[in-house]
């Protein structure tokens, strides 16, 4: 079973995290399951946030009597001190416990630093200080925020999104993490969906050069956790006939498509946005008739009422036009009906 040390917090973990946010999308007693099971086959690091609805709450349930034998992960989208603070109670009243090891700013639109009038950093200090937080970590999507984090030596680890599909300025991140002794932490190994072919994320992923790297896949379904557990007996390697795998999806995915991370929600003329703006590849990703359903149609048919008032191109990570995608899939969408 491979295991990842967290950089400087000198927390070991199972090389497969467990990210609880699709868990949120299931009921208590199928969440509790999944979250058991995941532990009592050898996972031991899980990850959530209070902004993942009852996921907390169903992590809490799942782990009352085995907290000391896990490692769990939150994150809050404060943007004060004050709030920060409100929020952690109420993380540590749903978990069910009275620390968390590796509390985690989510995905702010800065870099918070002690004195830069949030109180958000100071707030976490001492949190520390008074043992509800062993580790203060960071998470984001913007290669500008960061790299600032990594820079600034105040935090011990760094979530951020990385697969097979990186870029190379998001390689440059995970090395920087390596060189600084920064636990890095990789949210969406599958990127969001779009890769189909968990035996090459996890191979890709398990490859020397990221030793450090611990990835946190999310976990909706039984036979999703049967997959990446088997890895753990049997870790595949990154043969040959997955190197040309790779290469296919690298050759169609990269560039400028949306990776679902729905930060540019909500939309005000009711678009869902995260999905819709990369419905060309879902459908010939995945089986195409789930997408097009009468529910679906109807979703798509929203992007004829886009105000192109850039809200959503103002908070996109990754700089996309996204009007301009929403277009380009809803007439491609239409092809399909």
């Amino acid at each position: 079973m491979d295991k990842v040390v967290l950089g400087k917090t000198g927390l070991e973990v199972n090389k497969n995290g467990f990210g609880a946010l699709p868990i949120q999308r299931v009921t208590k007693k199928e969440a509790v399951y999944l979250l058991q099971k995941a532990f009592y086959n050898g996972i031991n690091y899980f990850d959530t946030a209070r902004a993942y609805s009852d996921s907390e709450e169903k992590m809490g349930a799942a782990f009352e009597y085995t907290r000391d034998k896990i490692i769990i992960s939150t994150k809050s989208q404060a943007q004060n001190g004050e709030e920060m603070r409100r929020h952690l109670e109420e993380s540590l009243k749903n978990l069910r416990t009275d620390y968390i090891d590796i509390y985690q700013f989510h995905n702010p639109a800065f870099c918070p630093k002690p004195g830069d009038g949030t109180g958000l950093y100071e707030a976490a200090l001492k949190a520390q200080e008074e043992g509800k937080i062993r580790h203060i970590g960071i998470t984001n999507h913007r290669i500008a925020v960061a790299k600032e984090a990594i820079e600034s030596g105040l935090y011990e680890t760094m979530q951020f999104p990385f697969s097979y599909l990186a870029a190379e300025q998001d390689l440059k991140i995970v090395e920087m993490c390596r060189k600084e002794n920064m636990g890095f932490i990789a949210m969406k190994g599958l990127a969001g969906g779009l890769i189909n072919d968990s035996v090459c994320a996890y191979a890709y992923m398990n490859q020397p050069q990221f030793s450090h790297v611990a990835p946190i896949w999310g976990i909706q379904r039984e036979t999703e956790l049967d997959e990446f557990l088997s890895y753990q007996d049997c870790p595949p390697e990154l043969s040959g006939e997955l190197q040309d795998k790779i290469a296919k999806d690298k050759e169609q995915l990269t560039g400028d498509f949306c990776r679902g991370c729905g930060y540019c929600m909500p939309c005000p003329a009711g678009i869902e946005i995260n999905n819709c703006a990369r419905m060309s590849l879902m459908l010939r990703r995945a089986p195409s008739e789930a997408w097009l359903t009468k529910e679906w149609q109807e979703k798509m048919k929203k992007i004829e009422g886009c105000l192109h008032c850039g809200q959503c191109m103002k908070k996109c990570p990754y700089g996309l036009n996204t009007p301009e995608l929403l277009a380009k899939n809803y007439e491609d969408y239409k092809t399909f009906l």
